[in-house]
Order: structure tokens, then C-alpha cells, then sequence
């Protein structure tokens, strides 16, 4: 385990609207704000064709493939992830949500692309501090974080 300590700062509440991409509005809105890192929590509704992650096709096998699956009809959204920048300092968001319909439930990463049904409410933590980041996997293909003595 690797751990840093970092501590809190500004707190925004968003309102996302009918139509916007939620991992791409609040990495907008965290450059928008110079939020580098941040807890996120986000309650609303996902549109009819929104796409989510749900795993690896095989977990012993690489490169990994993703399961890509796509939401038919609008679902309710309860999720929470956070925000660590890449290496080049842009806010990335890793976010993972359960979708809802009809007394049925999928769980999966927001980043294939979860559109908003009427509104998504968003709380924003903003934490402080400059020793994590995201950085690229050569094993994995994907961009994992990175704590304490960090070398750009």
C-alpha cells in the first residue's frame, strides 16, 4: 500500500444538465476551477444509450479488454469517484456508479460515456495537496494512481 496525505479544500455543488457527457463536464468544470484533485459524489439520471465499463473480459490476460455495455432506457445513478490529474496536470475523473431500471442494477466506470437524463447532482471535494497522480500503466494500458514521491 502507498499513501500521501492531503487535505481538504473548496466544496462546489454542481447541477449537470439533460444532454452533457458526466465524466467530461467535471473534468471541464475541474479545469475551469484549477482543481487538480477531489472526491465526487453524484446522484441524477443517465440517458437512454449511455455507455459504462463493467470489467475486464478476461482478468488474467493482457492487454486488458474492457466490457463495454450500454444502458437502455433511462436509469437512476448513485456514484462516486475521484479526480487526480494525468502527467501532463489535466484533472482526470475515475468514477464508478450502479445504474438502475425497473428493480434491476448494473455497476460499472462512467468513462465510456454516461449522458445526463434530466440532472445529475454533483458534490466536488477538493483536495489539497501535490503527490498523486495518474500514470500510465505500460502493463495495463491504463492510467493508475500514483502516491507519494512522485517523479515528473
Amino acid at each position: 500500500m502507498d499513501s500521501v496525505q492531503m487535505s481538504g479544500g473548496r466544496v462546489f455543488v454542481l447541477r449537470l444538465r439533460a444532454g452533457e457527457v458526466l465524466h467530461e463536464a467535471i473534468e471541464s468544470f475541474a479545469l475551469a476551477q484549477g482543481i487538480r484533485s477531489a472526491t465526487v459524489q453524484a446522484v441524477g439520471g443517465a440517458e437512454d444509450g449511455s455507455r459504462i465499463v463493467m470489467g475486464p473480459r478476461d482478468g488474467h490476460v493482457l492487454p486488458i479488454e474492457p466490457i463495454l455495455h450500454t444502458l437502455h432506457g433511462q436509469h437512476e445513478v448513485s456514484g462516486v469517484g475521484t479526480i487526480f490529474p494525468d502527467m501532463d496536470g489535466a484533472p482526470i475523473l475515475h468514477m464508478h456508479a450502479s445504474f438502475g431500471r425497473d428493480g434491476r442494477s448494473v455497476t460499472g466506470c462512467v468513462r465510456a460515456g454516461v449522458v445526463v437524463w434530466l440532472v445529475m447532482e454533483v458534490v466536488l471535494q477538493e483536495l489539497l495537496g501535490d503527490n498523486a497522480v495518474r500514470a500510465m500503466d505500460p502493463d495495463t494500458g491504463f492510467a493508475l494512481l500514483e502516491v507519494g514521491g512522485i517523479d515528473r
